[in-house]
């Protein structure tokens, strides 16, 4: 009879990210929104942008800034996922959040967003965190309503013509700002 214990995986871990973490943070938010490894999950942009999502330089700069922190989703050595979180006036923004594709649906991104919107409160004493999403991407737009997010209607136009932002495959590109009240 074998008494050994089944593996458990452990909690994921969060922590702020380091300049040592860049190449390999760039690598997960590409394959989760850019290109054919993003398609295994269910956040990809790859139907409506191509080209990069982000580069080694906007990553650093998430990580240096004063006011903001690139979260780190870590299990077991791995890294999982990540988060921008960045206070702006009486508000924190939430952005850059990218989960492996493989582990997309599970679960993950709840944990999250819910530890996201507790460090910030804590952290910074922010009632509101705010987010822009691309304006087509209605289940994603769901997926946040569901945890509480509303939308406002305001809109800001998508970058044409800067590269950095990805290369639109369509004309009708624009980001809505979404809100959620905290705690």
């Amino acid at each position: 009879m074998d008494t050994a214990l089944p593996h458990v995986p452990s909690r994921p871990a969060f922590r702020d990210a380091t300049e040592a973490d860049v190449p390999e943070l760039v690598a997960l938010i590409e394959s989760a929104y850019r290109g054919d490894s993003s398609r295994a999950g269910w956040t990809t942009e790859a139907d409506i942008l191509d080209g990069q999502r982000t580069d080694p330089e906007g990553v650093l700069q998430v990580i240096t800034a004063e006011s903001s922190r690139l979260v780190v989703v870590e299990r077991d050595g791995s890294l999982l996922a990540c988060c921008q979180l960045e206070l702006r006036g009486d508000a924190a923004y939430f952005g850059m959040f990218a989960v492996r594709p493989e582990l997309q649906g599970g679960g993950l991104g709840r944990q999250i967003i819910t530890e996201a919107e507790r460090i910030v409160h804590e952290a910074w004493g922010v009632r509101e965190m705010h987010m822009t999403v691309i304006s087509v991407r209605d289940e994603l737009i769901a997926w946040y309503e569901r945890r509480g997010y509303r939308r406002t209607g305001k809109m800001t136009p998508f970058p044409y013509g800067d590269e950095r932002f990805g290369l639109p495959r369509r004309e009708n590109l624009q980001f809505e700002l979404l809100v959620k009240e905290l705690g």
